[in-house]
């Protein structure tokens, strides 16, 4: 038997191998949210462009503060202000640009106007309360490198320097299949018969590879028969980036995903180190990437987001592709060290200042609930045992779907 792929090592050889969709095009900012920059966008302006108020109040030079001032202009964000003439004082809103000659900005509340004289009544330096030029966004700065995956906030920064439309890749085009005569869609008449299931996988891959901002090709069933098992991947293939299926690559006699694969193209790897998820297969399909899942659907959920995921994301010509981890203390224990590592479902509390990880009490592989009931996975490597109080990484699912 050949033995299990570390799940290091089974990254590693995956990410080398994934290589980013040629094709691009360019994008409205509106239309560009999750979407992959092709070119690094650089700022041809200053953000802000000039030196403005951060708040309401009146502008003048420090220097005149001790002095009864008259109001000599009023200026609201978007005007375009006259030079302050020295000993006077200027009447000023949030954002609008700070006239030449003023070097601060005294705030409403420590101001007493009356009869257009100003006076003030805190004290004061050069520079209060004013946003300098540039202070944001330099001209020249990069704003966001090439291999960037846009998110709300990039789309709100591109704006800021003027960017109306951006240059990305095209999306991924992924072909999602189930395997097993035992499957039946939701809905279908009369229900389930014996030895059925209803088939959740095919809803819960393509509202993964949906919230990547892929497109899903809709592969359907796969029955448990080897010509017809080939001839689907062979149709898949030519249609998408990528195939990936779920079930049907483990050793059972009725499992022909992994034999029409080796015909039809090659696996490179098969069997990974991993819990949830051992049978997980990676190689071609007529010259098309493959991935093939588990198909007990909390393993499927597991390795796509952990294995394929992140070859998806590097396929679609994103650079930064690792999960964020964060550190909570073990609400439980692990008294038997493992041979694979494992990623248990777990909820996340806060007690005295600390987080703390509570397992799931049903870690079984088809219990799909453990990861809709939970927060995320806290990853227990291979020959390790974990004490209740033991730091874990967890690897949140927010940050993966």
């Amino acid at each position: 038997m050949t033995p299990l792929t570390p799940v290091s090592d089974a990254l590693a050889q995956m990410l080398a191998a994934a290589v980013p969709v040629a094709e691009s095009a360019s994008r409205a900012l509106l239309d560009a949210l999750g979407c992959v920059l092709v070119q690094t966008v650089v700022a041809d302006v200053d953000v802000p462009p000039d030196d403005n108020s951060a708040m309401d109040g009146y502008a003048l030079r420090a220097a005149d503060a001790g002095m009864s001032l008259p109001v000599s202009q009023r200026i609201p964000a978007g005007s375009n202000p006259q030079p302050l003439s020295p000993g006077t004082a200027a009447r000023i809103f949030t954002g609008a640009p700070v006239p030449p000659g003023a070097d601060t900005v005294v705030m409403q509340e420590n101001c007493k106007e009356t009869d257009g004289l100003l006076q003030i009544q805190e004290s004061i330096a050069p520079g209060d309360n004013i946003r300098p030029r540039g202070q944001d966004i330099a001209r020249g700065a990069t704003v966001l490198a090439a291999g960037h995956r846009l998110r709300p906030q990039d789309l709100g920064l591109l704006a800021s320097i003027g960017v109306a439309a951006v240059e990305v890749y095209r999306p991924l085009r992924v072909a999602v299949a189930s395997t097993g005569d035992e499957l039946v869609e939701p809905g279908s008449a009369g229900g389930l018969c014996p030895g059925q299931l209803y088939n959740s996988n095919r809803y819960l891959l393509s509202g993964l590879l949906q919230r990547l901002g892929m497109e899903v090709i809709d592969g359907g069933i796969l029955p448990d028969d080897g010509p017809a098992t080939a001839a689907a991947l062979q149709d898949l293939a030519g249609r998408s980036d990528c195939v990936i299926t779920s079930g049907g690559v483990s050793v059972g006699e009725e499992d022909h995903v992994k034999a029409q694969v080796e015909r039809l193209g090659e696996l490179s790897l098969w069997r990974l180190a991993i819990k949830p998820g051992k049978p997980l297969a990676f190689g071609q399909v007529c010259g098309t990437p493959f991935i093939g899942l588990p198909g007990n659907p909390t393993s499927s959920f597991v390795t796509f987001c952990l294995i394929a995921r992140p070859w998806l994301l590097r396929a679609q010509g994103l650079t930064d592709v690792e999960p964020i981890a964060m550190t909570a203390r073990a609400g439980f224990a692990v008294s038997r060290a493992g041979t694979r590592q494992e990623y248990l479902r777990v909820s996340l509390e806060r007690e005295g200042g600390e987080l703390v990880a509570r397992r799931y009490p049903n870690q079984s592989s088809g219990v799909l609930s453990s990861v809709c009931y939970s927060d995320g996975l806290a990853v227990v490597p291979v020959g390790v045992t974990v004490a209740e109080g033991d730091p874990l990484d967890v690897i949140l699912f927010d940050s993966l779907v």
